[in-house]
């Protein structure tokens, strides 16, 4: 399975500041996803799946106090808490928009994001999953993780995929192991036409299919 990471139009959110006995509070409101058309990474969410991931984030971590994201996209799934910026107050389906609400909070990460927003910097809302793809079309197998707080680019296309999108995935149970890609790449020898089954080749790939085996075993 793939790190999806999906970013949505900066324009669109909203920064909602509040001082209480001097003290400021920073919100960032406004649509977090959105389904059934294709976004700036060429890719494609159903509408139900997005209901079924935004109602289960609601469920399982807004409730429980555990809806914590990031400041920027970590190269990895799972969530760092030294990297913490924010806590995810709201998240619901109004249409084919997911809209949601995040709140920085008084971490290293959240402080600079805090600086950040009070500054008049533009910040904006990215989703991050897992999931494998058909196409373009993002398949059933999909996991919402988390929606980090990241930059927004200088220039409109420069919403590449980048680091994330070159790590594979898989999930065990609620467990997310990384497989062993970049231990495959140290072990092919690259004077073989990648396109061709040398033995090789063969043997890196059974080697490679073991060490999956073990990890989720």
């Amino acid at each position: 399975m793939k790190l999806l990471s999906e970013f949505i139009s900066f324009d669109k959110l909203e920064v909602i500041k509040e001082e209480n006995e001097g003290k400021k509070s920073f919100r960032l409101s406004g649509p977090f996803l959105e389904a059934e058309i294709k976004n700036r990474n060429g890719r494609v969410y159903s509408r139900d799946i997005l209901v079924r991931e935004v109602n289960d984030f609601a469920e399982n971590k807004i409730k429980k106090n555990r809806s914590m994201g990031e400041l920027d996209h970590p190269e990895n799934p799972q969530l760092n808490l030294d990297r913490v910026s924010h806590i995810i107050e709201k998240l619901e389906m109004d249409g084919n928009v997911g809209m949601g609400v995040a709140r920085l909070i008084d971490t290293p990460m959240g402080r600079i994001a805090k600086t950040l927003v009070d500054e008049g910097i533009i910040v904006g809302m990215s989703t991050r999953g897992v999931g494998t793809l058909d196409g373009a079309t993002v398949k059933e197998d999909y996991k919402l993780i988390t929606v980090d707080i990241v930059a927004d680019p200088s220039a409109p296309n420069c919403f590449v995929e980048g680091v994330l999108e070159n790590k594979d995935y898989v999930i065990d149970g609620d467990q997310i192991v990384e497989i062993a890609v970049n231990n495959l790449r140290k072990k092919v020898d690259k004077k073989y036409d990648p396109k061709s089954i040398s033995g090789h080749t063969l043997t890196y790939m059974l080697d490679f299919l073991d060490e999956i085996k073990q990890n989720i075993s």
